[in-house]
């Protein structure tokens, strides 16, 4: 019974101490970050796959890069999906590279702070010795 009592103590603290970590702020961001990447980049694979890589096989004679492949043996090496996920994972970090510098843009800046110097409490002997340090020197 008490290793059941002690069984449910743990379990309790550790559900708690999840509680807390999920309820922060930066967990919840990252959740909605992940999600909206997730989103994205259907968007920005669609864009690829039915825009950008149509123009660039139009552009180099009617090439369709989805077609393109090697067969060497039983195996087919499809080297033009793996160009079409090149592309787009260069325009997935542009367009990363770019709300970046959006978020940059309009960021607070934050004004440094001047730095106080902590007043310096002198003691006695310390105040004697400039007094003798004062005296020396201007004889």
């Amino acid at each position: 019974m008490a290793v059941i009592k002690e069984g449910l103590s743990v379990a309790t603290k550790e559900l708690g101490a999840f509680k807390k970590f999920i309820s922060r702020g930066n967990v919840v961001d990252m959740a909605v970050g992940v999600i909206i990447g997730g989103a994205f980049g259907k968007i920005v694979t669609s864009l690829v796959n039915d825009i950008v890589m149509p123009l660039i096989g139009l552009a180099l004679g009617k090439l369709n890069f989805a077609e393109l492949s090697v067969k060497i043996g039983e195996s087919e090496i499809k080297y033009g999906s793996f160009i079409q996920t090149v592309v787009d994972f260069l325009i997935v970090a542009f367009c990363i590279f770019l709300v970046i510098q959006i978020f940059e843009k309009f960021k607070k800046k934050e004004e440094p702070k001047p730095e106080e110097t902590p007043a310096i409490v002198k003691s006695d002997e310390a105040i004697l010795l400039e007094e003798i340090r004062d005296l020396l020197k201007n004889k």
